[in-house]
């Protein structure tokens, strides 16, 4: 029976130098998250486009190449509007019928309290004055002023990565002039890319079933703003693990303020839950296939780790960001064991079979 080979100190040393790595890249990434936020979103964007652009060369024949990505550009930016339109203009109606609700939310309270037993429930506003909002208004508001600057970075770096984009080729050519090495460093970006077209064309079709469904379900309810809640499930579906949580829990909580009885809401988060259940179970795994082959554990701590990181827009990106990772890392001896560990099945991608040795010369 073969025995294993012990670890030499140069196993050791190299295991060690990439666990500092590691460490200082999530430390800088922290530090540096004003900067390199909005290019991973820029960055993220033009995997959109891009891919959209492909598609209308390839699935509409006699479709002129030239205007792909013009195109492409025009309806990302429409849909991008529209996304701003629907949340300005169904926010600020929900919030007027929140502050209608407060009498009817003492009464759940006090329901809620009484099933649990305690004789003396607070009311809402004296929650409210527990949890003093006036402490976190500076806080709320240097948020939104961060959005908007992030919003305004994000467009920047798209238009200078739109413009620049011819250029990619030349710059690989030139850091890597022996052809065999050229080609498979493509052939790790194509895989890259082709994983997170892949992993966003499954979450769009997937959120919007459930976002669909969801929609019918509160709809036949007469849940208010129906459609501005199907939207929000079908938008925070992106986000993996509590995306889904999140849309299964909200709309019934609301239904508990609007409707008299309980009995909407119970059937809306039955009506939900099925739904969930439905896609995330049997649809879901049917597209998914092995088109990322991320171990499900690393999925939520990398959720953990982005989220921590970069806030919410870290955890949006938080699995495009690990794919990446993973594939980029099999390429090196040094770092493929990392990369195995990400992977779901030991084998983190094809492409990946050998270990990438970069040789210059021709």
């Amino acid at each position: 029976m073969p025995t294993a080979r012990p670890a030499t100190p140069s196993d050791t040393v190299r295991i060690s130098l990439v666990v500092i790595a590691v460490v200082v890249s999530g430390a800088a990434f922290y530090w540096l998250n004003g900067i390199l936020t909005p290019l991973a979103l820029a960055l993220f964007i033009m995997v959109v486009i891009d891919g959209f652009a492909r598609v209308l060369v390839t699935r509409l024949p006699g479709f002129p190449p030239n205007l792909a990505l013009p195109v492409a550009i025009a309806v990302s930016v429409i849909v991008f509007a529209l996304v701003v339109f629907m949340v300005v203009n169904n926010a600020g109606a929900f919030a007027s019928q929140i502050a209608l609700f407060g009498p009817k939310l003492n009464t759940v309270i006090d329901r809620i309290a009484s099933a649990m037993g305690v004789k003396a429930p607070p009311t809402l506003n004296e929650i409210v004055d527990r949890l003093n909002p006036n402490a976190y208004l500076g806080k709320i508001a240097e948020t939104l002023q961060g959005f908007a600057t992030n919003a305004v970075g994000v467009m920047i770096y798209l238009g200078f990565l739109l413009a620049s984009r011819h250029g990619f080729e030349r710059k690989t050519s030139s850091l890597f002039s022996n052809p065999a090495a050229r080609h498979h460093a493509y052939e790790v970006f194509r895989r890259i890319r082709d994983s997170i077209e892949s992993y966003l064309w499954i979450q769009t079709v997937t959120g919007g079933l459930i976002a669909v469904a969801s929609w019918g379900v509160m709809a036949v309810l007469g849940l208010n703003n129906a459609l501005f809640w199907a939207f929000m499930i079908f938008i925070i579906s992106y986000v993996p693990i509590i995306g889904g949580a999140i849309g299964i829990l909200a709309p019934p909580l609301l239904a508990l303020v609007q409707f008299d009885t309980w009995w909407q809401a119970a059937a809306m988060l039955a009506g939900l839950q099925v739904i969930n259940f439905i896609v995330g179970n049997i649809i879901y795994p049917r597209m998914q296939g092995r088109s990322l082959n991320i171990d499900p554990v690393v999925i939520l701590l990398s959720l953990a780790f982005w989220g921590l990181i970069w806030g919410v827009a870290g955890m949006f990106l938080s699995t495009p960001l690990t794919v990446m990772a993973m594939l980029i890392l099999a390429q090196f001896r040094g770092t493929r064991w990392i990369a195995v560990l990400l992977s779901s099945d030991g084998d983190p991608a094809s492409v990946a079979s050998r270990p990438l040795q970069i040789t210059q010369g021709s």
